[in-house]
């Protein structure tokens, strides 16, 4: 990534989010990777060992609800190997109300966009995100 390029990871199940928030970004002139699950979006966090991926992702957008490794699951393995990216990730999700996402929430402390969602405040937390220092 050069530093004058942002790199976004959209994380989601659903295709329809994942291309919308694609073009939303990339009208930003933003790089974009895609994950469709939560195991994809590990192997690209955690790609190369020998440059931490913090470098890489400017902002993670990831979906809390997706099948095998979920938003919560993968928040906590980037929790444990790569703190440096909490920061930056911000939770896209339709369930607040159930008492397992709003404890997650609680704890977590990090940005939460509720589905479904205006894409200007995808660009307003990106512009936010893309103004503080790199990380």
């Amino acid at each position: 990534m050069t530093a004058d390029t942002n790199r976004v990871l959209v994380v989601d199940d659903e295709l329809t989010i994942r291309v919308a928030l694609r073009r939303c970004f990339a009208r930003m002139g933003w790089a974009v990777d895609e994950a469709s699950n939560g195991e994809s979006a590990w192997a690209l966090i955690a790609l190369d060992e020998e440059q931490p991926p913090p470098s890489r992702y400017r902002m993670v957008v990831c979906d809390l609800r997706m099948p095998g490794l979920n938003g919560i699951d993968l928040y906590e393995r980037v929790r444990a190997r790569y703190p440096d990216v909490l920061p930056r990730m911000v939770i896209s999700t339709g369930d607040i109300v159930s008492q397992e996402a709003a404890d997650f929430v609680d704890r977590a402390g990090c940005e939460v966009l509720q589905k479904p969602f205006e894409l200007s405040a995808i660009r307003e937390l990106a512009l936010r995100l893309a103004a503080s220092p790199a990380p």
